[in-house]
Protein backbone atom coordinates (compact mmCIF):
# COMPACT_ATOMS: atom_id res chain seq x y z
CA UNK A 1 0.00 0.00 0.00
CA UNK A 2 0.97 3.48 -0.75
CA UNK A 3 1.66 5.96 2.06
CA UNK A 4 -1.27 8.42 2.95
CA UNK A 5 0.74 11.19 1.49
CA UNK A 6 0.12 9.25 -1.93
CA UNK A 7 -1.09 12.47 -4.45
CA UNK A 8 -3.74 11.78 -6.19
CA UNK A 9 -7.74 14.22 -11.65
CA UNK A 10 -10.80 12.65 -12.06
CA UNK A 11 -10.97 11.20 -15.31
CA UNK A 12 -14.21 8.77 -16.92
CA UNK A 13 -12.79 4.67 -16.32
CA UNK A 14 -11.60 3.69 -19.98
CA UNK A 15 -12.16 -0.07 -21.44
CA UNK A 16 -9.58 -2.28 -22.76
CA UNK A 17 -9.22 -1.02 -26.63
CA UNK A 18 -9.70 -3.67 -28.69
CA UNK A 19 -7.16 -2.24 -30.80
CA UNK A 20 -3.81 -3.66 -29.59
CA UNK A 21 0.05 -2.89 -30.63
CA UNK A 22 1.89 -5.99 -31.50
CA UNK A 23 5.17 -5.94 -33.52
CA UNK A 24 4.98 -7.03 -36.80
CA UNK A 25 5.99 -10.19 -37.84
CA UNK A 26 8.93 -8.81 -39.80
CA UNK A 27 10.21 -6.73 -36.81
CA UNK A 28 14.06 -7.25 -35.66
CA UNK A 29 14.62 -7.87 -32.36
CA UNK A 30 15.84 -4.95 -30.52
CA UNK A 31 20.13 -5.17 -30.21
CA UNK A 32 21.55 -5.80 -27.02
CA UNK A 33 24.35 -3.91 -25.08
CA UNK A 34 26.51 -4.75 -21.41
CA UNK A 35 24.45 -3.48 -18.90
CA UNK A 36 24.74 -2.94 -15.20
CA UNK A 37 21.10 -3.85 -13.09
CA UNK A 38 20.33 -3.03 -9.36
CA UNK A 39 19.00 0.16 -7.75
CA UNK A 40 21.56 3.06 -7.58
CA UNK A 41 21.68 3.39 -4.04
CA UNK A 42 22.32 -0.10 -3.37
CA UNK A 43 25.85 -2.09 -3.32
CA UNK A 44 24.60 -5.17 -4.77
CA UNK A 45 24.81 -5.05 -8.90
CA UNK A 46 24.40 -7.81 -11.77
CA UNK A 47 25.71 -7.41 -15.12
CA UNK A 48 23.41 -8.31 -18.03
CA UNK A 49 22.51 -7.43 -21.64
CA UNK A 50 19.78 -4.77 -21.65
CA UNK A 51 17.63 -3.19 -24.73
CA UNK A 52 14.91 -0.83 -24.78
CA UNK A 53 11.27 -1.94 -26.88
CA UNK A 54 9.81 1.01 -28.12
CA UNK A 55 6.14 0.71 -27.85
CA UNK A 56 2.62 2.95 -28.18
CA UNK A 57 2.17 4.88 -24.63
CA UNK A 58 -2.05 4.85 -26.07
CA UNK A 59 -2.66 1.04 -27.53
CA UNK A 60 -5.70 2.20 -28.93
CA UNK A 61 -3.73 5.12 -30.84
CA UNK A 62 -0.74 3.16 -31.92
CA UNK A 63 0.42 6.23 -33.82
CA UNK A 64 0.64 8.74 -30.91
CA UNK A 65 2.82 9.24 -27.93
CA UNK A 66 5.86 6.13 -27.97
CA UNK A 67 7.53 5.57 -24.59
CA UNK A 68 10.63 2.66 -24.21
CA UNK A 69 10.55 -0.51 -22.19
CA UNK A 70 13.67 -1.09 -20.57
CA UNK A 71 14.47 -5.05 -20.64
CA UNK A 72 17.54 -6.57 -18.66
CA UNK A 73 18.75 -10.76 -20.19
CA UNK A 74 20.54 -12.43 -17.72
CA UNK A 75 21.74 -15.36 -19.68
CA UNK A 76 21.49 -18.86 -18.96
CA UNK A 77 25.29 -20.35 -18.31
CA UNK A 78 25.14 -23.38 -20.68
CA UNK A 79 25.61 -22.18 -23.75
CA UNK A 80 22.51 -23.83 -25.14
CA UNK A 81 19.84 -22.94 -23.29
CA UNK A 82 16.80 -24.09 -22.80
CA UNK A 83 13.71 -22.35 -25.46
CA UNK A 84 11.65 -20.95 -22.78
CA UNK A 85 13.05 -18.28 -20.65
CA UNK A 86 11.66 -16.72 -17.43
CA UNK A 87 10.13 -13.68 -16.63
CA UNK A 88 10.74 -11.85 -13.34
CA UNK A 89 7.31 -9.72 -12.75
CA UNK A 90 7.92 -7.25 -9.63
CA UNK A 91 5.50 -6.24 -7.00
CA UNK A 92 5.01 -3.13 -5.47
CA UNK A 93 2.87 -1.82 -7.13
CA UNK A 94 5.45 0.31 -8.74
CA UNK A 95 9.13 -1.98 -8.19
CA UNK A 96 11.07 -1.86 -10.92
CA UNK A 97 12.42 -5.53 -11.72
CA UNK A 98 15.49 -4.67 -12.80
CA UNK A 99 15.95 -3.27 -9.15
CA UNK A 100 13.96 -5.92 -7.22
CA UNK A 101 15.55 -8.71 -8.54
CA UNK A 102 19.12 -8.10 -7.76
CA UNK A 103 18.19 -9.25 -4.21
CA UNK A 104 16.27 -12.52 -4.85
CA UNK A 105 19.16 -13.57 -7.37
CA UNK A 106 20.50 -16.12 -5.57
CA UNK A 107 16.78 -17.60 -5.44
CA UNK A 108 17.25 -18.88 -9.22
CA UNK A 109 20.91 -19.97 -9.67
CA UNK A 110 19.37 -23.10 -10.39
CA UNK A 111 17.06 -22.11 -12.81
CA UNK A 112 19.30 -19.50 -14.70
CA UNK A 113 21.60 -22.20 -14.62
CA UNK A 114 19.57 -23.58 -17.82
CA UNK A 115 17.63 -21.22 -18.94
CA UNK A 116 17.72 -16.80 -19.41
CA UNK A 117 16.02 -14.81 -16.95
CA UNK A 118 14.61 -11.79 -18.90
CA UNK A 119 13.69 -8.55 -16.65
CA UNK A 120 11.16 -5.83 -17.81
CA UNK A 121 11.10 -2.81 -15.97
CA UNK A 122 6.94 -2.58 -16.22
CA UNK A 123 5.94 0.62 -18.20
CA UNK A 124 5.71 3.47 -15.65
CA UNK A 125 8.77 1.68 -13.06
CA UNK A 126 12.87 2.07 -13.25
CA UNK A 127 13.87 3.00 -16.91
CA UNK A 128 10.33 2.31 -18.04
CA UNK A 129 9.34 6.07 -18.42
CA UNK A 130 8.81 6.01 -14.84
CA UNK A 131 5.84 8.09 -13.12
CA UNK A 132 7.36 9.59 -10.17
CA UNK A 133 5.54 11.41 -7.93
CA UNK A 134 7.40 12.52 -4.97
CA UNK A 135 5.77 12.68 -1.52
CA UNK A 136 3.26 15.54 -0.11
CA UNK A 137 4.75 17.67 3.08
CA UNK A 138 1.18 17.65 4.28
CA UNK A 139 0.16 14.07 5.06
CA UNK A 140 -2.88 14.92 7.43
CA UNK A 141 -5.89 12.72 7.32
CA UNK A 142 -8.01 15.67 7.29
CA UNK A 143 -7.16 17.45 4.43
CA UNK A 144 -10.26 19.41 2.26
CA UNK A 145 -11.62 17.92 -0.92
CA UNK A 146 -9.55 21.35 -2.67
CA UNK A 147 -6.10 20.33 -0.68
CA UNK A 148 -6.38 16.73 -1.83
CA UNK A 149 -7.35 18.06 -5.61
CA UNK A 150 -4.53 20.91 -5.18
CA UNK A 151 -1.76 18.21 -4.49
CA UNK A 152 -2.97 15.75 -7.15
CA UNK A 153 -2.81 18.31 -9.89
CA UNK A 154 1.03 18.80 -8.78
CA UNK A 155 1.78 15.53 -8.81
CA UNK A 156 0.18 15.23 -12.45
CA UNK A 157 1.93 17.98 -13.93
CA UNK A 158 5.25 16.63 -12.54
CA UNK A 159 4.45 12.87 -14.00
CA UNK A 160 6.35 11.84 -17.46
CA UNK A 161 3.01 10.35 -19.25
CA UNK A 162 -0.53 9.74 -19.28
CA UNK A 163 -1.23 7.44 -16.03
CA UNK A 164 -4.06 6.09 -18.07
CA UNK A 165 -2.15 3.93 -19.93
CA UNK A 166 -0.15 2.59 -17.03
CA UNK A 167 -2.25 -0.15 -15.03
CA UNK A 168 -2.18 -3.50 -15.28
CA UNK A 169 -4.30 -4.08 -18.67
CA UNK A 170 -2.07 -2.21 -20.40
CA UNK A 171 1.51 -3.61 -18.57
CA UNK A 172 0.60 -7.44 -19.80
CA UNK A 173 -0.07 -5.95 -23.51
CA UNK A 174 3.74 -4.88 -23.38
CA UNK A 175 4.90 -8.37 -21.82
CA UNK A 176 3.83 -10.05 -24.92
CA UNK A 177 5.21 -7.53 -27.36
CA UNK A 178 8.46 -8.11 -25.23
CA UNK A 179 8.19 -12.00 -25.51
CA UNK A 180 7.08 -11.58 -29.65
CA UNK A 181 10.79 -8.70 -29.87
CA UNK A 182 12.49 -11.14 -28.23
CA UNK A 183 11.61 -14.31 -30.30
CA UNK A 184 10.28 -16.44 -27.61
CA UNK A 185 7.60 -19.16 -28.61
CA UNK A 186 6.96 -19.82 -24.66
CA UNK A 187 7.74 -18.60 -21.49
CA UNK A 188 7.72 -19.46 -17.65
CA UNK A 189 6.93 -16.59 -15.52
CA UNK A 190 7.99 -15.65 -11.69
CA UNK A 191 5.31 -12.93 -9.87
CA UNK A 192 5.60 -11.55 -6.59
CA UNK A 193 3.26 -9.38 -4.71
CA UNK A 194 1.79 -7.36 -6.96
CA UNK A 195 3.34 -9.47 -9.68
CA UNK A 196 1.26 -12.21 -9.31
CA UNK A 197 -1.77 -9.86 -10.40
CA UNK A 198 0.13 -8.97 -13.47
CA UNK A 199 1.42 -12.79 -13.50
CA UNK A 200 -2.17 -14.15 -13.79
CA UNK A 201 -3.50 -11.18 -16.38
CA UNK A 202 -1.11 -12.51 -19.22
CA UNK A 203 -2.08 -15.82 -18.13
CA UNK A 204 -6.13 -14.89 -19.04
CA UNK A 205 -4.71 -12.77 -21.72
CA UNK A 206 -2.23 -15.10 -23.27
CA UNK A 207 -2.57 -18.25 -22.32
CA UNK A 208 -0.76 -20.06 -25.37
CA UNK A 209 2.73 -18.48 -24.26
CA UNK A 210 2.50 -19.66 -20.98
CA UNK A 211 4.52 -22.74 -20.28
CA UNK A 212 4.56 -22.71 -15.97
CA UNK A 213 4.18 -20.11 -13.42
CA UNK A 214 5.20 -19.24 -9.95
CA UNK A 215 3.19 -16.87 -7.48
CA UNK A 216 4.36 -15.82 -4.59
CA UNK A 217 2.23 -13.99 -2.37
CA UNK A 218 -0.70 -13.78 -4.38
CA UNK A 219 -2.75 -10.80 -5.73
CA UNK A 220 -5.52 -11.68 -7.44
CA UNK A 221 -7.06 -9.09 -9.46
CA UNK A 222 -10.84 -10.22 -8.18
CA UNK A 223 -9.72 -9.30 -4.49
CA UNK A 224 -10.03 -6.43 -3.70
CA UNK A 225 -6.43 -4.48 -2.23
CA UNK A 226 -7.04 -2.29 0.51
CA UNK A 227 -9.81 -2.48 2.74
CA UNK A 228 -8.25 -5.88 3.90
CA UNK A 229 -4.97 -4.60 4.48
CA UNK A 230 -5.46 -3.55 7.57
CA UNK A 231 -6.99 -7.47 8.94
CA UNK A 232 -4.69 -9.04 7.59
CA UNK A 233 -1.66 -6.76 9.45
CA UNK A 234 -3.51 -7.62 12.58
CA UNK A 235 -3.86 -11.61 11.79
CA UNK A 236 -0.09 -11.08 11.13
CA UNK A 237 0.96 -9.41 14.14
CA UNK A 238 -1.38 -11.54 16.36
CA UNK A 239 0.54 -14.52 15.24
CA UNK A 240 3.98 -12.87 15.72
CA UNK A 241 2.88 -12.06 19.50
CA UNK A 242 1.16 -15.62 19.88
CA UNK A 243 4.73 -17.35 18.72
CA UNK A 244 6.52 -15.07 21.22
CA UNK A 245 4.08 -16.11 23.90
CA UNK A 246 4.84 -20.09 22.99
CA UNK A 247 8.77 -19.29 23.13
CA UNK A 248 9.46 -19.95 26.99
CA UNK A 249 12.42 -17.07 26.23
CA UNK A 250 10.58 -14.47 24.19
CA UNK A 251 7.52 -14.82 26.63
CA UNK A 252 9.50 -14.48 29.43
CA UNK A 253 11.06 -11.41 28.57
CA UNK A 254 8.09 -9.81 26.81
CA UNK A 255 5.02 -11.19 28.82
CA UNK A 256 2.51 -9.02 27.10
CA UNK A 257 2.95 -7.28 23.84
CA UNK A 258 -0.75 -6.78 22.99
CA UNK A 259 -1.24 -4.80 26.31
CA UNK A 260 2.48 -2.62 25.73
CA UNK A 261 0.92 -1.76 21.79
CA UNK A 262 -2.32 -0.70 23.45
CA UNK A 263 -0.62 1.12 25.59
CA UNK A 264 1.93 2.57 23.19
CA UNK A 265 -1.51 3.55 20.94
CA UNK A 266 -2.86 5.47 23.56
CA UNK A 267 -0.32 7.66 24.75
CA UNK A 268 0.64 8.58 20.40
CA UNK A 269 -2.77 8.59 19.37
CA UNK A 270 -3.40 12.52 19.88
CA UNK A 271 0.31 13.50 20.46
CA UNK A 272 3.66 13.11 18.36
CA UNK A 273 7.13 12.81 20.85
CA UNK A 274 10.58 14.24 19.84
CA UNK A 275 13.27 11.26 19.96
CA UNK A 276 16.99 12.34 19.67
CA UNK A 277 18.67 9.47 17.89
CA UNK A 278 21.67 9.04 15.37
CA UNK A 279 20.18 8.41 12.01
CA UNK A 280 20.28 4.69 10.74
CA UNK A 281 21.42 5.57 7.56
CA UNK A 282 24.29 7.89 8.02
CA UNK A 283 25.04 7.97 11.64
CA UNK A 284 24.73 11.73 12.20
CA UNK A 285 22.67 12.64 15.21
CA UNK A 286 19.42 14.14 14.88
CA UNK A 287 15.59 14.55 16.26
CA UNK A 288 12.80 13.66 15.02
CA UNK A 289 8.66 13.28 15.86
CA UNK A 290 7.39 9.86 16.37
CA UNK A 291 3.41 9.31 15.64
CA UNK A 292 1.58 6.69 16.11
CA UNK A 293 1.21 6.22 12.29
CA UNK A 294 4.69 6.14 12.24
CA UNK A 295 5.05 3.43 14.95
CA UNK A 296 1.76 1.28 13.14
CA UNK A 297 3.74 1.70 9.48
CA UNK A 298 7.35 -0.02 11.28
CA UNK A 299 5.40 -2.59 12.84
CA UNK A 300 3.50 -3.39 9.97
CA UNK A 301 6.26 -3.19 7.37
CA UNK A 302 8.94 -5.41 10.01
CA UNK A 303 5.73 -8.37 10.40
CA UNK A 304 7.01 -8.76 6.13
CA UNK A 305 9.82 -11.04 6.94
CA UNK A 306 10.25 -13.15 10.01
CA UNK A 307 13.95 -11.93 10.22
CA UNK A 308 12.51 -8.76 11.30
CA UNK A 309 9.74 -9.85 13.12
CA UNK A 310 12.07 -11.00 15.51
CA UNK A 311 12.91 -7.67 16.39
CA UNK A 312 9.35 -6.47 16.90
CA UNK A 313 8.73 -7.90 20.59
CA UNK A 314 12.31 -6.11 21.52
CA UNK A 315 11.42 -2.74 20.15
CA UNK A 316 7.94 -2.49 21.19
CA UNK A 317 8.93 -3.78 24.49
CA UNK A 318 11.72 -0.62 24.70
CA UNK A 319 8.98 2.02 23.57
CA UNK A 320 6.09 0.81 25.36
CA UNK A 321 7.57 -0.26 28.66
CA UNK A 322 11.36 1.39 29.05
CA UNK A 323 9.71 4.68 27.06
CA UNK A 324 12.97 3.93 24.55
CA UNK A 325 11.96 5.56 21.49
CA UNK A 326 15.08 5.59 19.60
CA UNK A 327 15.55 2.03 18.06
CA UNK A 328 11.76 2.03 16.90
CA UNK A 329 12.29 5.51 15.65
CA UNK A 330 15.26 4.51 13.90
CA UNK A 331 13.44 1.21 12.11
CA UNK A 332 10.69 3.59 11.05
CA UNK A 333 13.46 5.67 9.20
CA UNK A 334 14.94 2.82 7.77
CA UNK A 335 11.54 1.14 6.53
CA UNK A 336 10.25 4.58 5.06
CA UNK A 337 13.38 5.53 3.33
CA UNK A 338 13.66 1.97 1.63
CA UNK A 339 9.46 2.05 0.44
CA UNK A 340 9.79 5.34 -0.89
CA UNK A 341 13.04 5.35 -2.61
CA UNK A 342 11.81 1.54 -4.39
CA UNK A 343 8.48 2.86 -5.41
CA UNK A 344 6.94 4.60 -8.39
CA UNK A 345 4.33 5.85 -6.60
CA UNK A 346 2.46 7.60 -10.02
CA UNK A 347 2.43 4.19 -11.20
CA UNK A 348 1.11 2.92 -7.98
CA UNK A 349 -1.55 5.45 -7.72
CA UNK A 350 -2.81 4.49 -11.29
CA UNK A 351 -2.89 0.72 -10.61
CA UNK A 352 -4.69 1.25 -6.98
CA UNK A 353 -7.22 4.17 -8.15
CA UNK A 354 -8.16 2.34 -11.24
CA UNK A 355 -8.36 -1.43 -10.42
CA UNK A 356 -9.07 -1.31 -6.78
CA UNK A 357 -10.49 1.42 -5.20
CA UNK A 358 -13.35 1.81 -7.28
CA UNK A 359 -14.41 -1.77 -5.62
CA UNK A 360 -14.23 -0.56 -2.51
CA UNK A 361 -17.65 -1.76 -1.30
CA UNK A 362 -18.07 0.09 1.82
CA UNK A 363 -16.36 3.48 3.03
CA UNK A 364 -13.14 2.70 5.08
CA UNK A 365 -14.04 5.39 7.40
CA UNK A 366 -17.10 3.29 8.44
CA UNK A 367 -15.74 -0.45 8.69
CA UNK A 368 -15.45 -1.22 12.02
CA UNK A 369 -13.24 -4.62 11.75
CA UNK A 370 -10.92 -2.07 10.53
CA UNK A 371 -10.98 0.38 12.87
CA UNK A 372 -10.12 -2.31 15.47
CA UNK A 373 -6.73 -2.93 13.99
CA UNK A 374 -3.57 -1.55 15.10
CA UNK A 375 -3.05 0.41 11.50
CA UNK A 376 -6.54 1.64 11.51
CA UNK A 377 -8.84 3.10 8.83
CA UNK A 378 -6.27 5.83 8.40
CA UNK A 379 -4.26 4.40 4.90
CA UNK A 380 -7.26 3.00 3.28
CA UNK A 381 -9.75 5.81 3.68
CA UNK A 382 -6.59 8.53 2.67
CA UNK A 383 -6.23 5.96 -0.29
CA UNK A 384 -10.26 6.08 -1.05
CA UNK A 385 -9.98 10.24 -0.84
CA UNK A 386 -7.05 10.77 -2.99
CA UNK A 387 -8.25 8.70 -5.56
CA UNK A 388 -11.34 10.66 -5.80
CA UNK A 389 -9.00 12.80 -7.63
CA UNK A 390 -7.32 10.46 -9.77
CA UNK A 391 -7.79 9.73 -13.53
CA UNK A 392 -9.10 6.38 -13.98
CA UNK A 393 -7.39 4.03 -16.46
CA UNK A 394 -7.83 1.23 -18.83
CA UNK A 395 -9.42 -1.89 -17.36
CA UNK A 396 -10.03 -4.98 -19.39
CA UNK A 397 -13.85 -6.13 -19.16
CA UNK A 398 -13.00 -8.92 -17.51
CA UNK A 399 -10.56 -7.52 -15.30
CA UNK A 400 -12.45 -8.30 -12.06
CA UNK A 401 -13.18 -12.03 -12.38
CA UNK A 402 -11.46 -15.14 -11.41
CA UNK A 403 -8.83 -16.67 -13.70
CA UNK A 404 -9.37 -19.85 -14.77
CA UNK A 405 -6.63 -22.10 -16.60
CA UNK A 406 -5.27 -25.40 -16.75
CA UNK A 407 -1.86 -24.02 -17.06
CA UNK A 408 0.69 -25.87 -14.61
CA UNK A 409 1.22 -23.02 -10.98
CA UNK A 410 3.10 -23.22 -8.20
CA UNK A 411 1.67 -21.16 -5.62
CA UNK A 412 3.73 -19.91 -2.56
CA UNK A 413 2.60 -18.01 0.65
CA UNK A 414 3.80 -16.72 4.08
CA UNK A 415 1.91 -18.50 6.86
CA UNK A 416 2.51 -15.15 8.69
CA UNK A 417 2.26 -13.10 5.45
CA UNK A 418 0.75 -9.42 6.31
CA UNK A 419 -0.44 -8.82 3.00
CA UNK A 420 -1.08 -11.33 0.73
CA UNK A 421 -2.37 -14.19 3.36
CA UNK A 422 -2.24 -17.62 2.41
CA UNK A 423 -6.02 -17.27 1.90
CA UNK A 424 -5.27 -15.20 -1.33
CA UNK A 425 -3.68 -18.16 -2.60
CA UNK A 426 -7.04 -20.62 -1.67
CA UNK A 427 -9.11 -18.10 -3.71
CA UNK A 428 -6.86 -18.51 -6.34
CA UNK A 429 -5.60 -22.09 -6.59
CA UNK A 430 -9.78 -22.39 -6.66
CA UNK A 431 -10.15 -21.90 -10.37
CA UNK A 432 -6.18 -22.87 -11.26
CA UNK A 433 -7.15 -26.48 -11.84
CA UNK A 434 -3.31 -27.66 -12.41
CA UNK A 435 -1.63 -25.71 -9.54
CA UNK A 436 0.00 -26.44 -5.91
CA UNK A 437 -0.16 -24.05 -3.09
CA UNK A 438 2.69 -24.21 -0.25
CA UNK A 439 2.40 -22.49 2.59
CA UNK A 440 6.09 -21.70 4.38
CA UNK A 441 5.75 -21.85 8.30
CA UNK A 442 6.26 -18.47 10.40
CA UNK A 443 7.34 -16.96 7.26
CA UNK A 444 6.44 -13.27 6.18
CA UNK A 445 5.83 -12.02 2.47
CA UNK A 446 7.86 -13.63 -0.10
CA UNK A 447 9.35 -16.88 0.42
CA UNK A 448 11.73 -17.68 -3.17
CA UNK A 449 14.70 -18.04 -1.35
CA UNK A 450 13.75 -19.95 1.86
CA UNK A 451 14.95 -23.43 2.72
CA UNK A 452 14.00 -25.90 -0.02
CA UNK A 453 11.88 -23.42 -2.21
CA UNK A 454 14.61 -22.65 -4.62
CA UNK A 455 14.53 -25.90 -5.59
CA UNK A 456 11.43 -26.81 -5.92
CA UNK A 457 11.13 -23.51 -7.75
CA UNK A 458 13.56 -25.35 -10.32
CA UNK A 459 12.26 -28.53 -10.45
CA UNK A 460 8.94 -26.99 -11.18
CA UNK A 461 9.95 -25.09 -13.81
CA UNK A 462 12.00 -27.84 -15.25
CA UNK A 463 9.20 -29.80 -15.19
CA UNK A 464 6.33 -27.68 -16.04
CA UNK A 465 4.54 -29.82 -13.68
CA UNK A 466 3.22 -29.72 -10.13
CA UNK A 467 2.75 -33.43 -10.08
CA UNK A 468 5.12 -35.12 -8.24
CA UNK A 469 6.49 -32.15 -6.44
CA UNK A 470 8.19 -33.32 -3.12
CA UNK A 471 7.15 -30.48 -1.12
CA UNK A 472 7.76 -32.44 2.76
CA UNK A 473 10.82 -30.11 3.02
CA UNK A 474 9.28 -27.01 3.24
CA UNK A 475 7.82 -28.24 6.83
CA UNK A 476 11.71 -27.90 8.29
CA UNK A 477 11.39 -24.43 7.92
CA UNK A 478 11.69 -21.89 11.16
CA UNK A 479 11.18 -18.44 11.49
CA UNK A 480 14.08 -16.44 12.80
CA UNK A 481 14.49 -16.86 16.41
CA UNK A 482 13.22 -13.56 18.92
CA UNK A 483 15.59 -11.34 19.85
CA UNK A 484 15.44 -10.72 23.94
CA UNK A 485 18.10 -8.23 24.14
CA UNK A 486 19.90 -6.23 21.10
CA UNK A 487 22.78 -8.49 21.35
CA UNK A 488 20.55 -11.34 19.38
CA UNK A 489 18.29 -14.07 20.31
CA UNK A 490 18.25 -15.49 23.28
CA UNK A 491 19.70 -19.35 23.83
Amino acid sequence: MPPVSLYVTLCPPLLLAAAVWTPSPAHAAPAFTPCQIGAQDSPLHLQAKCTTLTVPEDRANPNGRKIGLHIAVLSARVSRPAADPLFFIAGGPGQAATEAFVEEAPAFDRIRSDRDIVLLDQRGTGESNPLNCPASPDTGTNLAATQIARQVQVCLKQLSGDPRFYTTSVAVQDLDAVRAALGYGSIDIYGISYGTRVALEYLREFPQHVRSMILDGVLPADLVLGPGVSLDAQRALDRIFARCAQDRACNQAFPDLPGTLAALEKRFAHQRVTVQLRDPLSGAPRSGQLSWPDITGAVRLMSYASETAALLPLLLHQAGVEHDYAPLMAESIIFTDEVTGGIAYGMNAAVLCTEDVPFYTQAPATDKAMQDTYVGVTPAAMLAKTCRFWPRGVLAPDFKQAVVSDKPVLLISGEDDPITPPANAAHAASTLRNSLSIVVPGQGHGNAYRGCIPRLMARFVERASVKHLDTACVKSIRPFPFFTSFTGPGP
